[in-house]
């Protein structure tokens, strides 16, 4: 049975940092992209960063450009989202998803992803 495990969210302070890990099990982590997005209330869901199976290559959405960064440890089938400089408009429940194959031109679009945890709240107060 595929599952995702997220984890990590809390309430921070603006300017503060938060690590969010996403551990997985049921299938063979490093075939995977792995996702994570954000859902504020209100809003669509929406792509934050994703780190892809074949090369390691990392995306991110421009609203988090140079303030999260997203790493894979395979041995561990985690992926981690490092949150610096936190906002509040950065707060959302967030969550992890995975793909076996996707356009990585794509990787945001939440449709692309087949497995998904069950999500761990962020809260930035100002």
């Amino acid at each position: 049975e595929v599952q995702l495990q997220a984890s990590g969210g809390g309430l921070v302070q603006a300017g503060g940092s938060l690590t969010l890990s996403c551990t997985a099990s049921g299938f063979t982590f490093g075939d995977y992209t792995i996702g994570w997005f954000r859902q504020a209330p209100g809003k669509e869901r929406e792509g934050v960063s994703a780190i892809s199976s074949g090369d390691g290559s990392t995306y991110y959405a421009d609203s988090v450009k140079g303030r999260f960064t997203i790493a894979s440890d395979n041995a561990k089938n985690t992926v981690y989202l490092q949150m610096n400089s936190l906002k509040p408009e950065d707060t959302a429940v967030y969550y992890c998803a995975a793909a076996p194959t996707i356009l990585l031109r794509l990787w945001m679009r939440p449709a692309g992803y087949a497995y998904w945890g069950q999500g761990t709240q962020v809260t930035v107060s100002s």
